[in-house]
């Protein structure tokens, strides 16, 4: 069994994340991730122990950040620790924007306040 080490960063619940990373890892035999989940993560401060923590234990980053600073702080630092960083989001949001012609509104658990105003 080959483990390694798997953060997941977001900035809301984390439910995302998770999902995804689950439905992604599940295609793999004879894997097992250490899950490192790191949810509401919105400062500096709380960045600053995600990052040590990836510094600790090198591996597979997964984010779902909105905050331009916090991400760009995240995937500097993954750069520089030479571990790989993936915004799972992004593709799906560029997309998104591009067939909408809008931009995203970068709020994190906006889906959270959907769900409340839309069975509410």
């Amino acid at each position: 069994m080959k483990e390694f080490h798997l953060h997941l960063v977001s900035d809301a619940t984390g439910e995302t994340i998770n999902s995804v990373a689950r439905a992604c890892v599940i295609q793999f035999d004879q894997v097992r991730p250490i899950e490192h989940f790191w949810n509401l993560v919105r400062t500096d401060r709380q960045l600053d122990l995600v990052l040590e923590a990836i510094r600790e234990h090198p591996g597979l980053v997964m984010f779902t950040l909105v905050d331009e600073g916090l991400r760009r702080r995240l995937q500097d630092f993954c750069r520089e620790v030479q571990v790989p960083c993936i915004p799972v989001l992004d593709p799906l949001i560029n997309a998104l924007a591009a067939y909408l012609g809008l931009e995203s509104q970068r709020q994190p658990g906006r889906q959270h306040a959907l769900d409340a105003e839309y069975f509410g």
